[in-house]
């Protein structure tokens, strides 16, 4: 008999409709190559819960917003925690794994991060702006998410929301990360096109912003994604780090650099999986 490889539960939604991206290519892809190193299951979000005791790791990818399903992941991650099943990405997470309250806190702490309140008393700390951007912070995928215009904002019910300046920015760019390695950075030149992605070549200055993000974050084994804008002054300001179930837009890299990360993915799955070894 051939040797036992780890067993993986592969948690997607292969019928998730997203806007210009087709979620299901990018794991039928993913669990393709993975299988020469795992013995490899799908299943869908609302079934990890009662498959996933019969599997060595759990790995969670495009597996759509989880407030579609909220109470059911709930359940996942407190079952998971409990039992001492291991999760990829790990649920260490403090970004959008855990909500949008870490753009409150970095926001504070000054961080390169758009400027962001949930308060009508820190309206202050808003720069001038002809629109501002009110999203929820259970929000994913821009669901929920409007603009209002700056005389609104006295009124607005601020419960369960947070409030932006809409900055006119010059283009938003995306840096991936397996672990806490660089992978590659796409972007979208064209403003009204938020998913139609061009290869990005990142400066010095662009990496260092990006791996402060993820060094911040609390994960040790996981794919992040930094969500960035280049605002009117040239400087990138965080736009959301995605450390749940990133999407890697992995058909429009060449075929170095998705070997690359396919290796990487491998090696970190690995190192997960040797780090919980006795």
């Amino acid at each position: 008999m051939p040797p036992t490889q780890p067993r993986v539960l592969y948690v997607t939604d292969l019928a998730y409709d997203a806007k210009g991206r087709r979620y299901c290519d990018e794991d039928i892809f993913l669990t393709s190559r993975l299988r020469a190193d795992f013995d490899i299951a799908l299943c869908h979000p609302l079934e990890a819960s009662a498959l996933m005791d019969a599997f060595d790791l759990v790995v969670v990818r495009n597996s759509g917003p989880v407030l579609h399903y909220q109470e059911a992941y709930d359940a996942f991650r407190a079952e998971a925690v409990r039992r001492g099943t291991l999760v990829y990405n790990e649920l260490t997470g403090k970004a959008d794994m855990a909500g949008k309250q870490y753009l409150l806190d970095l926001s504070a702490a000054g961080r390169p991060v758009i400027p962001t309140i949930d308060r009508p008393q820190d309206l202050g700390r808003l720069p001038e702006a002809a629109e501002y951007v009110v999203k929820p912070k259970a929000g994913a995928d821009s669901i929920g998410l409007e603009f209002v215009p700056g005389e609104r904002l006295r009124d607005l019910s601020y419960k369960g929301v947070l409030v932006q300046p809409r900055i006119p920015f010059a283009y938003e760019v995306s840096f991936y990360f397996i672990d806490h390695t660089f992978q590659y950075a796409l972007y979208a030149p064209h403003t009204d096109r938020r998913w139609v992605l061009e290869r990005y070549r990142p400066t010095a200055a662009d990496l260092e912003f990006a791996q402060l993000f993820v060094d911040w974050n609390d994960i040790g084994h996981g794919i992040q994604r930094v969500d960035a804008c280049r605002a009117p002054d040239g400087q990138l300001l965080l736009v959301e780090l995605e450390d749940l179930n990133p999407y890697l837009s992995l058909d429009l890299l060449d075929d170095a650099t998705r070997d690359a990360f396919v290796t990487g993915l491998k090696d970190s799955l690995l190192g997960l999986l040797k780090a919980r070894t006795p």
